[in-house]
């Protein structure tokens, strides 16, 4: 085993421990394991895997965004809302979790937009997130963290550690280097596909019109213990749309904050979520590739808003929306990356939480 391999481990088993003595994801977990009676852990990923620890990833967001203290490092500028989600008990077919009750839930959302710079445009055209906490009936959480792309930009939690190493601030310039980003593209074939959407797709003119995609394979698992793969998306109710080449020259700064709450004060906002069924051969652990077309899907429920709330004044400000929190029912594929989620997003959340 390497040198760096040794490290990489030491770091991460040093994040777990620090995750267990804060409680930010083990006693979520704990919470939600308590309602079916045994522990639940989020796996954590082979050594293999965590070849760029979350410590190293965190540390090159801040090198390319800076630190703006009390904010997250990543998906920075956001803006939270409150609704509901009633989910289709059809879906116990292949999930038992309580997400598919037919029970109205009460939700914590966030949507967002990707990178460190509080200050980015809504014109950027950069994926936009939205994150789901879901309140349970028996007191549990689950959460989801999705994007409005359909693929992720990284295969390997390497090639996540390489991009912002390579979006560093020049001490010189003020500004990255284009070189190094471009030697980046050129050597992460990984990253093509999302950098081919966002290219193609312009953003949204408000996240009412914006559908969002779980990126990663989960497994659903029914009662009798079935488990079947499955990748879900939320579709907008209003429809998707896209703003103009000339329209995104002429929005203001922050549209989307604005637009979502003047949109959430004339009435709910919903989007339908949508499972889809995977087969045999399509990839579960790579998320930067997509399945195709003609799979099997089913309407799993449907997300309603009711409210939305500048990020500093929101629920969701405090939420450290670690996707490897889930309900009985739902479990994490060996996806690498969504492996690493885990572990970063409590590192940033850590950082965020001693800023204050």
């Amino acid at each position: 085993m390497s040198d760096r391999k040794v490290r990489s481990r030491r770091e991460f088993l040093t994040i777990a421990s620090r995750l267990a003595a804060m409680g930010f994801v083990t006693m979520a977990t704990a919470t939600a394991a308590a309602a079916v009676g045994k522990t639940v852990r989020p796996q954590e990923p082979s050594e293999e895997q965590i070849e760029a620890t979350a410590e190293e990833v965190v540390d090159a967001l801040e090198d390319a965004y800076g630190v703006h203290r009390g904010q997250r490092r990543n998906h920075t500028k956001g803006v939270g809302a409150l609704g509901t989600f009633i989910g289709n008990p059809e879906i116990k077919e292949i999930s038992r979790s309580a997400l598919f009750s037919g029970e109205k839930l009460d939700i914590v959302a966030r949507f967002s937009i990707a990178g460190g710079d509080p200050m980015v445009s809504d014109a950027d055209k950069s994926p936009r997130g939205m994150a789901l906490q879901f309140r349970l009936p028996n007191g549990s959480l689950h959460h989801m963290t999705m994007l409005s792309t359909p693929m992720f930009f990284a295969a390997v939690p390497q090639t996540f550690l390489d991009k912002f190493i390579a979006l560093a601030i020049d001490p010189k310039t003020g500004k990255p280097d284009p070189a190094k980003f471009k030697q980046f593209e050129s050597s992460h074939s990984d990253n093509v596909l999302q950098t081919k959407f966002l290219q193609e797709n312009n953003p949204p003119p408000s996240y009412a019109n914006c559908a969002f995609y779980s990126i990663h394979a989960f497994k659903f698992i029914n009662a009798a213990g079935k488990t079947t793969i499955v990748k879900f998306r939320f579709v907008p109710q209003d429809g998707e749309k896209q703003l103009s080449d000339a329209q995104l020259k002429s929005m203001p700064p922050d549209f989307l904050e604005q637009a979502l709450i003047e949109r959430t004060s004339t009435g709910a906002v919903n989007w339908d979520m949508i499972v889809t069924i995977g087969e045999p051969g399509d990839p579960e652990t790579n998320p930067t590739l997509l399945w195709p077309k003609n799979r099997r899907e089913i309407k799993a429920g449907t997300l309603t808003l009711t409210s939305a709330t500048p990020s500093n004044l929101a629920g969701s400000y405090e939420i450290n929306y670690d996707p490897l929190i889930l309900s009985d029912g739902i479990a994490p594929t060996d996806d690498p990356v969504l492996l690493f989620r885990s572990p970063s997003y409590a590192t940033s959340h850590t950082r965020r939480v001693r800023d204050l």
